[in-house]
């Protein structure tokens, strides 16, 4: 049985990202059924970051300024240093990011990538996890931060590192499978 059938999902990326954090977590949902999609601001392909040095190219399936965020049902966001930081500054990227939760749709956020829901301004009164060095901005923020392996508030899935994707990777399974969520809000 296919738990994901028919749902898809939005993996929004850009060079920098870290490996595991977007491949891990894509094959687990593809292995559930759904189809996921790279999204980044630019076309082409992607690099990866793993260890300190750049990895394989991840084709882009479609460009920010080619899609809608009513064309997916979830949005992925991997972590890396690099990664979310570009993206928080690429306007297109935050307003993708924060129309998921103006819909109410499931969102997952692993390691630095809650960076980019601060820019989207989607943190305040929510509780969540992320890379311990970005604490007191997701504090700053107005969210509750708590060190987990895995925190889910109304839809929205976070976890600190890759030593956490197991536990990311099944708590997204779950909240993409429940779909939209009432308490997801800007």
């Amino acid at each position: 049985m296919s738990l994901l059938k028919d749902v898809r999902v939005a993996i929004l990326a850009t060079n920098g990202f870290e490996e595991s954090e977007l491949l891990e977590p894509r094959k687990a949902l593809e292995k559930e059924g759904a189809e996921t999609f790279i999204i980044s601001p630019q076309g082409g392909e992607i690099k990866g970051w793993k260890d300190g040095n750049w990895t394989s190219a991840v084709a882009v399936d479609a460009r920010i300024d080619e899609v809608s965020p009513v064309d997916f049902d979830a949005l992925l966001i991997p972590g890396g240093v690099i990664n979310p930081d570009q993206l928080r500054r690429d306007m297109g990227a935050v307003e993708f990011v924060r129309a998921f939760f103006e819909d109410q749709k499931p969102v997952g956020a692993i390691c630095h990538g809650p960076q980019l829901l601060i820019e989207a301004e989607v943190t305040r009164g929510k509780t969540l996890t992320s890379f311990a060095s970005i604490r007191k901005d997701l504090e700053n923020s107005g969210a509750q931060w708590v060190d987990e392996d895995v925190v889910v508030d109304q839809g929205l899935v976070t976890s600190r590192s890759p030593k956490d994707l197991p536990a990311f990777n099944k708590k997204l399974v779950e909240e993409f499978r429940e779909g939209k969520h009432a308490g997801q809000r800007t």
